[in-house]
């Protein structure tokens, strides 16, 4: 992130009366080093295409399965794996 999540705060304090108590989000948290992830894939495909012309990655399908896993300096994961699968919604 370009700013850190305190002056992100200060910034909103600003324009917003803001107390215990509110939730506030930052978006998607991008690597400043591309070599070390990335937030989504539209951004791994628009680095793709900056590197080489043409983005490799392909979308989401369905059957595919998602994982997150955010690790520490350690390497241990730091709250646990989300892991979904992609299915079509199920009209109810």
């Amino acid at each position: 992130m370009t700013f850190h999540f305190g002056q992100l705060i200060a910034h909103i304090c600003k324009t917003r009366n803001v107390r215990a108590g509110s939730i506030v989000g930052s978006g998607t948290v991008s690597n400043k080093d591309w070599s070390r992830g990335y937030s989504c894939i539209a951004e791994k495909r628009a680095i793709e295409t900056i590197e080489g012309g043409a983005p490799k990655t392909g979308f989401m399908r369905w059957g595919d399965t998602i994982r997150i896993e955010m690790k520490g300096a350690d390497g241990q994961s730091l709250f646990g794996a989300i892991e979904q699968k992609v299915v079509p919604l199920q009209a109810s």
